[in-house]
């Protein structure tokens, strides 16, 4: 793996609400980073499979189909190594234990500041 000094961060952004998932991307983006985006897990899961796979993962916990925590334990599956910072709207203290039960780095809640995002990616970074 290339230094990650010398070569941007990638970022894997999971999230079914368009609106939040392009404005996350544009200011991600806008701060250096690589971003692959996914509407949802199947999606995501294309991007884990890559020949770059990403530093970290952001992941919104209510989706269709396959929620987040279903589709953070297929991430762990893949790549147990990724820091996962999920992501929701709706806190549960349940969920959010589940989640970090399952393996994820962090949980947080939307609407979260770009700043915020940022020092949670370059911690889960440090701690991978």
């Amino acid at each position: 793996m290339q230094d990650q000094l010398t070569r941007k961060i990638t970022v894997l952004l999971i999230d079914d609400e368009d609106d939040f998932r392009e404005l996350a991307e544009k200011r991600l983006k806008k701060r250096g980073f690589a971003v692959c985006t996914a509407a949802g897990c199947q999606e995501a899961m294309a991007c884990l499979d890559s020949s770059c796979p990403p530093d970290v993962v952001i992941l919104d916990l209510n989706m269709p189909k396959v929620n987040g925590l279903q589709c953070l334990h297929y991430i762990k599956e893949k790549q147990p190594q990724v820091p996962v910072i999920m992501l929701t709207g709706h806190a549960s203290v349940d969920t959010g234990v589940e989640g970090i039960r399952l393996g994820a780095f962090d949980y947080c809640l939307k609407p979260i500041e770009l700043e915020e995002l940022l020092e949670k990616i370059h911690l889960a970074i440090r701690s991978a």
